[in-house]
């Protein structure tokens, strides 16, 4: 088949051609920004909004033990900083349950054609079996509001929060969470699924198994590598058939996971067990889970945010233990290690799988705004790159289009294209978004 034409300095252009499966590819490139329900929305009840209360003076104190810069301090936005509780807690968070209408105004004004947002299941299905119909129609009015817009929805059914009921059973250590998840996008696919062409059923399953159940960080705090297996087939399980139900249901539509993949290289480029340090950390910490879903994806998710440079050291006299040892010439906000050129590597290698490409997430925390138009201009320089060599990327999605609450570190972290003042709830267009708008203005990167 012929490859759809592409301009030297742009995106997809020209007519629409079929791709190597039959289907058209698009005459546009896709260009949005992405949220999750729990960190904007505002007002869940969820197992992560009982964990916030539990744990929010423990890390205020932990946050008094790290020197901090004063713009992060004192925050000009207005809202609280890493040293208070309330920085812990996501309360109202940007108020965007009740704002979309306005934050898809920003957005339209950004000129984003894509938007990507989840469903809080906690609100859906507050009790076992019990759907709240008034909630279905908050969502079905998003989705309204988006298209009215002319703004593609790309829906995602769970990003990383439970409700009450499935955190008592165990949460995604039972199995019969998969079957009430699989019950519960029947719902949204029934009541909502006639105005979503793009699915998204599970969010980055590798990263929350891996808080979550190896380190210990993320609601429910457990270290057991046994248990952190279980979980991730489950959500390999629920996926698969999730996939299934959405194309029995809806034909036509597209479906995949959002997929986060670092970038991983070698502290010292000739040493062979840092090299096999780099092979096993890519094969479980990204890879394995995208083998898993063969057969069961008509596009790849790609969730992208920093480079982590593995150095192994000697533990004990006996134990070899993985170390992160970046350079850190360009750091986010939150000490990331900004390195663009990773994400060419991620697209090559899953140029592989021989699907269409969404970039789901890329972005950075960046309170003063210096370095977000230069991070989205060069990562957009090597995706394109990778478009030219042939892989078939198809949109990309700035993380965030608002700050948000940034789970277990709250809302010091500014990722937002939009700046939002905490207390006043003012939303205020940074100047990268400008430049982001320039970019999909003239669907090339321009200098």
């Amino acid at each position: 088949m012929v490859p759809p034409r592409r301009d030297p300095s742009g995106f997809y252009w020209g007519a629409a051609r079929p791709s190597k499966t039959g289907e058209a590819r698009p005459e546009k490139f896709f260009f949005g920004a992405a949220t999750s329900s729990h960190q904007v929305e505002g007002n869940n009840y969820n197992d992560w909004s009982e964990w916030e209360h539990k744990t929010a003076n423990s890390k205020s104190q932990m946050a008094n033990r790290k020197n901090w810069p004063d713009y992060i301090l004192n925050p000009q936005a207005g809202g609280p900083n890493p040293l208070q509780k309330e920085n812990y807690i996501s309360g109202r968070a940007c108020d965007h349950y009740n704002r979309y209408e306005e934050d898809f105004d920003i957005a339209k004004s950004l000129g984003h054609n894509a938007h990507r947002f989840s469903i809080e299941w906690s609100r859906i299905e507050p009790e076992q079996g019990k759907f709240n119909e008034k909630e279905i129609e908050h969502y079905w009015q998003v989705i309204k509001a988006l298209r009215k817009r002319g703004i593609e929805p790309f829906v995602t059914l769970w990003h990383w929060t439970n409700p009450l009921w499935i955190r008592d059973i165990g949460g995604w250590e039972n199995k019969k969470t998969v079957e009430y998840f699989l019950r519960y996008a029947g719902k949204i696919i029934q009541t909502l699924g006639q105005e979503v062409k793009f699915w998204i059923p599970i969010n980055e399953p590798t990263i929350y198994t891996g808080l979550a159940y190896v380190m210990g960080q993320f609601p429910p705090e457990k270290k057991n590598l046994f248990k952190a297996d279980k979980v991730l087939k489950n959500f390999i399980t629920a996926y698969k058939k999730t996939y299934l139900l959405l194309h029995k249901k809806l034909p036509g539509v597209m479906v995949g996971n959002a997929n986060n993949i670092h970038c991983h290289l070698p502290f010292n480029k000739k040493s062979l067990l840092d090299k096999v340090a780099v092979k096993l950390l890519q094969y479980f910490r990204d890879w394995r889970n995208l083998k898993w879903t063969d057969g069961f994806e008509d596009f790849i998710g790609l969730n992208y945010y920093f480079l982590d440079t593995i150095k192994v050291v000697p533990f004990n006299g006996r134990f070899i233990l993985f170390d992160v040892r970046n350079p850190n010439k360009w750091i986010s906000d939150m000490g990331w290690e900004i390195y663009p050129e990773g994400i060419y590597h991620n697209l090559k290698k899953l140029k592989e799988k021989n699907l269409p490409i969404y970039i789901t997430e890329n972005g950075l925390a960046d309170a003063k705004d210096e370095k977000r138009a230069k991070f989205i201009k060069n990562h957009l320089k090597w995706v394109h790159k990778a478009i030219s060599e042939g892989v078939d990327v198809r949109g990309y999605f700035y993380w965030s289009l608002l700050d948000n609450f940034e789970w277990d570190k709250g809302f010091w972290p500014r990722f937002g294209l939009v700046e939002v003042n905490y207390k006043t709830m003012e939303r205020k267009i940074r100047p990268s978004a400008l430049e982001y708008k320039k970019i999909i203005e003239a669907n090339a990167i321009t200098e």
